[in-house]
């Protein structure tokens, strides 16, 4: 995927009314927390910011740069939404330690229809999610298991998952994530 920059201007106003003033010239104001639990305000252009948050996933890293200069990597951690008027009010960004590991818990998503199903079996699903550790540049933004080539009988486990260099699978390894079973 190629980098995602969001470009911003600090800003030293707070409050209701310098919001609203913000959102009315399409900018959203924001705020950037780093790993020492240090804040910056910010301001953000909206339709920027709406185009990068409808595509990425929650472990998807965007470059902020802020005044032109500074481009930090962050997670966009938290959206205040107004579902009435469908549009973003706030949003806070996270700045991890860039050499500091993370754990992040994925849902599974799987690809392929499974030999076996196609043959009568039926798959049964395991475990919902997994649980990894890497540093932020190297956390994937989904965990997706081919199970295309499963018959019946066979079973995919976590161990089976190709994540990565770098990215380390904290749930069990012998958990079974699918199984293909003969049908009744």
């Amino acid at each position: 995927m190629d980098q995602l920059i969001i470009n911003a201007k600090t800003r030293t106003t707070t409050g209701k009314t310098a919001a609203k003033k913000l959102r009315a010239t399409g900018r959203l104001p924001a705020v950037m927390y780093d790993a020492k639990g240090k804040s910056t305000m910010i301001d953000i252009d909206e339709i920027e910011f709406n185009k990068i948050w409808r595509t990425i996933t929650p472990t998807t890293l965007v470059t902020l740069k802020i005044d032109g200069k500074d481009a930090h990597d962050a997670f966009i951690k938290d959206t205040e939404y107004n579902l009435l008027h469908d549009k973003v009010l706030h949003t806070d960004f996270f700045e991890p330690d860039a050499k500091e590991k993370i754990i992040a818990t994925f849902k599974v998503a799987y690809t392929g229809t499974p030999a076996g199903v196609l043959k009568g079996g039926f798959m049964l699903k395991h475990l919902p999610e997994i649980k990894v550790q890497a540093v932020p540049s190297k956390i994937p933004q989904a965990v997706v298991a081919d199970v295309s080539a499963l018959n019946i009988g066979d079973t995919f486990h976590v161990s089976d998952l190709k994540l990565g260099n770098g990215v380390t699978i904290l749930t069990d390894g012998n958990a079974a994530l699918v199984t293909i079973t003969p049908a009744r």
